[in-house]
């Protein structure tokens, strides 16, 4: 795991898996501190940011040591860098897209424009010339909703320090967001794609999510990923404008999302696939999850002595 610190409850789902294969899984998590809640069901990995350039080295050091045969990337940071992974680390399974289009998704700006090169439909998406109020301004690096900020008078818009780093778009006030899991095969076969209703997020991070079976955003995620070329998991970011009653595509994200355990219980396979896909094993696609599946997420403290 690349920043999987708060991902326990997907590392139990996947040494369940493992179980079901016949399988062992031991889990291995790259982190900046060895404190971190993956601990309790893993050994951690004290390593490097993700913008130091000898990351990537250092990742292969410890995937060699630790014979490792998975990595997933958890966080947005870590997708490049799984990519990058790929191409010196052959013998290990590293679900994730190719560098390039990593590179370009994990950049708002350059990825409103990708979506529009692609005739995705997108919220308005304006320029500092044709701004128009209410608009939100989100941080063109930016990860769970951190910097973001809502515009109701054009002067204090404009008045945004380095207005250049933000993709501002049209702010849609009655709005419902929605995320769809999807799993892609390394052959390109759209494995799964369960939409979820974000119901409550806590610091950018979902606490309260139901899956519901909308066939217009299934389609609008298989689109996506054709598009992109994506592969292994996805997790994409969709708005349900209430008032014109359209769904437009916010965020696409080439890795696991953190409310995917609402999907997998729903009935998406996603760890099954990762690990069959390492194995060399076939995949079925899934499409018989159960809609209105509920998860509501609280807090477990993890104690660490000194």
């Amino acid at each position: 795991m690349l920043g999987g610190a708060r991902r326990v409850s997907f590392a139990e789902l996947l040494k369940e898996s493992g179980k079901k294969l016949g399988y062992d899984i031991k889990i291995v998590s790259y982190e900046l501190l060895r404190q971190v809640p993956i601990a309790i069901i893993g050994e951690v990995i004290v390593g490097l940011k993700w913008t130091d350039p000898d990351v990537v080295a250092d990742i292969v050091k410890v995937a060699k040591e630790q014979n490792v045969d998975i990595i997933l990337p958890f966080v947005d940071g870590a997708i490049e860098i799984a990519s990058k992974c790929k191409a010196q680390l052959p013998e290990v399974f590293i679900p994730v897209s190719e560098y390039e289009i990593s590179r370009m998704l994990f950049d708002k700006l350059e990825a409103a424009r990708l979506f529009r090169e692609n005739k995705l439909a997108i919220p308005k998406t304006y320029t500092v010339r044709n701004a128009e109020v209410p608009a939100i301004a989100k941080p063109r690096h930016g990860t769970s909703s951190r910097g973001i900020r809502i515009f109701y008078n054009i002067d204090e818009l404009m008045g945004l320090e380095n207005l250049s780093d933000y993709l501002v778009q049209e702010y849609i006030e009655h709005r419902e967001e929605y995320t769809v899991d999807c799993y892609v095969s390394q052959t390109g076969q759209i494995l799964t794609a369960v939409p979820r209703l974000r119901i409550e997020v806590v610091g950018g991070e979902v606490s309260r999510t139901e899956t519901f079976r909308i066939p217009e955003l299934m389609d609008m995620s298989r689109e996506v990923i054709k598009a992109f070329d994506l592969r292994g998991p996805v997790t994409l970011q969709f708005i349900h404008d209430l008032d014109n009653d359209r769904y437009l595509l916010m965020e696409v994200n080439p890795r696991l999302g953190g409310g995917v355990i609402c999907s997998i219980f729903a009935g998406a396979p996603i760890p099954d696939y990762i690990l069959r896909e390492a194995l060399g094993q076939p995949v079925e696609p899934c499409d018989d999850w159960r809609p209105r599946t509920l998860m509501a997420r609280y807090q477990k403290e993890t104690i660490f002595h000194d």
